[in-house]
């Protein structure tokens, strides 16, 4: 199963920016981060835990990306937090 996106910030940028921050839930392997924004310029994206991460977390992706699902491949039961930028 896929795991799920919790936005949790929203803004306005310069133009026709947007800068959204959230979170994955912790119920899939690899899925797909739904940032709600039409273009992903920039994502940037760092595991929750209280240990170093033995297998990080990877894009599989180029940018600017023309949708606003990112794919990532990660280990089960990660949650990842993640701050894109786009239109």
């Amino acid at each position: 199963m896929a795991f799920a996106t919790v936005i949790h910030l929203e803004m306005n940028l310069e133009g026709n920016r947007k800068l959204v921050c959230g979170q994955t839930t912790t119920d899939g392997t690899d899925g797909e981060i739904d940032t709600g924004l039409s273009l992903v310029e920039s994502l940037v994206f760092t595991h929750k835990g209280n240990a170093v991460e033995a297998n990080a977390a990877t894009v599989n992706a180029d940018f600017p990306l023309p949708q606003g699902g990112v794919t990532i491949k990660c280990t089960s039961g990660d949650v990842v937090y993640f701050q894109a930028i786009g239109q």
